[in-house]
């Protein structure tokens, strides 16, 4: 029972607020050498070298870059304005138009905090000077920014490819269905809620001086840099021109280009943007060396086993295990990050899923769309600190809680479709 009870103590402490890294390190080394002593960890320098050796990660870094120098070029306030031209003339023309935004800064960017912020310091101010309920405009806000986590290309997409052995090209096509149905699914519940109430998102009266046609080529423009760099980046690693590896440092120049374009390029803005992304990536880097320790520990002291033999017994076999993953995984979405969940329960998980017959393929978008939700669900929610941090004192913590709520409630429904229907989504759910 140590490897047990040395999982609930680490889960204890995160939700204590212990920093992740040093947490997993940290009871690993103390249930390590109670367990064995020292010599356990005679094999973690040749471990830490296999990480820093794998291929696969170093897309992590470079996505990351592509994502903090896309949101220097000003991109989410030519697209946000664009698109709000477009579609403000409709009641709830602006959500739309910022679910569209959070969509194309996804699959561009893929970095959640971004696009929040982006969003929640240009869009919001709008929304609400234009009447939106603070609900609606911060739900929205949060939802569309999370979309980052499931529409390629995806950090978690990325790790998981990594803690599953998958390859990523495969985890990116198979995400590009989920992420459209999810957009798809929030512009719906934006038109049917102003239908049946126009007044949480009445529509924005055109004052901009500008014909249809101008608006449309406006938004064209802001569109298609973006665009582009999704087609170079994506459309390369599905024609099998490059890897996901080869395509991130791609995206990384594409990155750099826009920035000369929009005139917002500078060797500062270089500087800053690797500080961020050497921030980024140490965080990323230095839980995935505390949660190898970890995992190491929990194996040798024969957790792993005795959590196999268990859910083995759970009636329902391979679907019973389906659903207990996804609730154990939303559960703990509440309270701790994707990054941790990605590290620490997937490898435990990841072994009884292949015992099962899973599919794992259909398991790892199963958990991505799953870990999408931590980023909205209270009290932790990561996107919900972003908009507070950005959001004027009208809005309280309260608004944006029951505000993600209906998105917590689609983003669950498409999980729940995937799971039942994955033909729908081009995918099995066994071998």
């Amino acid at each position: 029972m140590i490897g047990m009870i040395m999982f609930g103590v680490a889960l204890l402490m995160l939700m204590l607020g212990f920093p992740v890294a040093f947490t997993f390190g940290g009871v690993a080394l103390f249930f390590g050498v109670f367990a064995e002593g020292m010599d356990l960890f005679a094999f973690m320098p040749y471990r830490i070298m296999s990480i820093m050796q794998n291929t696969t990660l170093m897309a992590v870094p470079l996505f990351i870059f592509m994502g903090v120098v896309l949101q220097r070029t000003k991109l989410a306030a030519q697209l946000l304005t664009s698109m709000g031209r477009l579609f403000g003339g409709l009641p709830g023309g602006l959500a739309i138009s910022t679910i569209l935004v959070g969509a194309l800064l996804a699959a561009s960017t893929g970095v959640v905090g971004a696009s929040v912020v982006a969003m929640g310091l240009i869009s919001l101010p709008v929304m609400l000077a234009h009447g939106y309920d603070k609900r609606l405009a911060t739900g929205t806000i949060c939802g569309a920014g999370t979309l980052g986590q499931i529409v390629p290309p995806s950090i978690i997409l990325i790790i998981l490819g990594d803690v599953l052995g998958l390859p990523v090209g495969d985890l990116f096509k198979a995400a590009v269905i989920p992420g459209v149905v999810l957009v798809s699914l929030y512009i719906v519940y934006i038109l049917v809620l102003t239908r049946f109430k126009p007044e949480t998102a009445p529509a924005m009266p055109d004052d901009s001086g500008l014909s249809r046609g101008k608006e449309i080529i406006a938004a064209l423009l802001a569109i298609i840099p973006p665009l582009a760099l999704i087609v170079v980046v994506l459309g390369s690693i599905f024609a099998g021109i490059a890897t996901p590896t080869e395509s991130s440092a791609l995206g990384g120049v594409g990155a750099i280009v826009l920035a000369l374009a929009y005139r917002q390029f500078s060797f500062q803005m270089v500087w800053d943007a690797s500080k961020d992304t050497v921030k980024v990536t140490a965080m990323v880097f230095a839980i995935l060396i505390g949660a190898t320790a970890f995992s190491m520990v929990f194996s040798y002291t024969g957790g792993d086993y005795l959590l196999e033999e268990w859910i083995l017994q759970l009636p329902g076999e391979k679907w019973g295990f389906i659903i207990l993953a996804m609730l154990v995984i939303l559960v703990l979405g509440f309270f701790i990050d994707f990054v941790e969940i990605s590290f620490i329960i997937v490898p435990i998980l990841a072994p009884i899923a292949e015992a099962l017959g899973v599919n794992m393929l259909w398991f790892a978008i199963l958990i991505a769309m799953n870990l999408q939700t931590s980023f909205l669900t209270p009290p932790f929610g990561f996107s919900l600190f972003y908009l507070k941090g950005v959001s004027p004192p009208t809005v309280k913590t309260t608004d944006i809680y029951k505000g993600v709520l209906p998105f917590i409630l689609m983003q669950v429904l498409v999980l729940g479709l995937i799971v039942i229907f994955p033909e729908w989504f081009g995918m099995s759910s066994s071998y």
